[in-house]
């Protein structure tokens, strides 16, 4: 969410004008696609899936959903942030988007703590493998993302009068909230959901990933090498997409509560806000890259010729012993667990 200081200072950021719409244009036009096609081979393609499939669907669903809110937000941005299809769409588009945010996040931290599991203790994520307990987490997370956002779409003001500029009779969505707004109920929120939607979750990530990268690293094989790409990938899409928006949401919840007080510096959160917004928006456009492989049971190779774009699928299968040579000896289930054989 963003806004503009109570009273003392006035920000502006005009590029945004171009930099959202067009932006989000190119993540909903490709990321559709990409979740949409990732969302056919998981229900009709995939022959075997694993207990982690439930995330990464979780995933899919999620960013199609805030993919189809986007067409409301470039809209708005288009229009010079002047909101025109009342509270109701408001506060339904908004949280759609911010909500995505945090609900991103948590399924990665599972998809994360769930490729910790399969590498640190691969026996104990065999026997994981026959139960439930990933649909019962995955249901867990809906649950509470759902409840928050639910919450927070029914008891703030979320529409506003004023906006950016010099558009003094527009109507603000997500932003521009005044000093009220902020300490009856923004900051609660927003304290919230930076410790327990940002921060602690980002510290598993974080921390999961290089430990598994640091295991992986010992095992000499083109299994283990994948799989280590994969890290590095995860990892990348982490800091690229979610870090500096959250940095910069910190810094913007420090002025609105007065601790930054600078209006220069004001102004430049503001900016930085704006772009951050749009790279948040890319991890909906980068998560396809995750499901590729985080599943690792579809192999998916691109073929160009002139006429079309072909989309070949070839067969996986686990192996239960997949023998690997570390620098301590001789192992024969880590790889399996971390990455399924391709069965040529």
């Amino acid at each position: 969410m963003n806004s503009s200081n109570s009273s003392d200072c006035s920000e502006t950021a005009d590029f945004q004008i171009y930099l959202l719409p067009i932006t989000y244009c190119l993540v909903m036009v490709f990321g559709l696609l990409g979740n949409l096609g990732a969302l056919y081979f998981f229900f009709f393609k995939m022959e075997q899936k694993s207990p982690s499939s439930a995330f990464v669907v979780s995933l899919a669903v999620a960013d199609t959903i805030f993919l189809c809110a986007l067409p409301f937000r470039i809209h708005y941005h288009l229009n010079g942030n002047d909101w025109r299809f009342g509270d109701v769409m408001c506060r339904i588009t908004g949280t759609v988007f911010f909500g995505n945010i945090y609900i991103s996040i948590a399924f990665m931290t599972c998809i994360c703590l769930d490729r910790y599991i399969a590498t640190i203790h691969p026996h104990t994520y065999l026997q994981l493998r026959n139960t439930r307990w990933a649909l019962m987490v995955t249901v867990a997370v809906w649950v509470v993302t759902g409840t928050a956002t639910l919450t927070f779409m029914m008891t703030c003001p979320l529409a506003t009068d004023g906006s950016d500029g010099d558009q003094q009779d527009a109507i603000s969505c997500f932003e521009n909230f005044s000093h009220e707004a902020w300490r009856s109920s923004l900051m609660p929120y927003s304290a919230i959901s930076l410790v327990f939607g940002a921060l602690l979750p980002s510290l598993v990530i974080l921390v999961c990933y290089p430990l598994v990268a640091r295991r992986i690293a010992r095992i000499k094989t083109a299994t283990a090498k994948s799989a280590l790409r994969i890290i590095y990938a995860i990892l990348a899409i982490t800091v690229l997409c979610f870090l500096p928006y959250h940095v910069v949401h910190l810094l913007h919840l420090l002025w609105r509560t007065n601790v930054i007080n600078n209006c220069t510096a004001a102004d430049v959160i503001y900016k930085i806000r704006r772009v951050t917004m749009a790279l948040v928006s890319l991890n909906s456009l980068l998560d396809p890259v995750l499901y590729y492989f985080a599943t690792g049971r579809c192999k998916w190779s691109f073929r160009w010729n002139l006429d079309w774009l072909k989309l070949k699928k070839t067969k996986t299968v686990y192996t239960v012993s997949d023998h690997y040579r570390t620098a301590g000896g001789e192992g024969d289930l880590l790889a399996s667990v971390i990455m399924p054989k391709n069965d040529q």
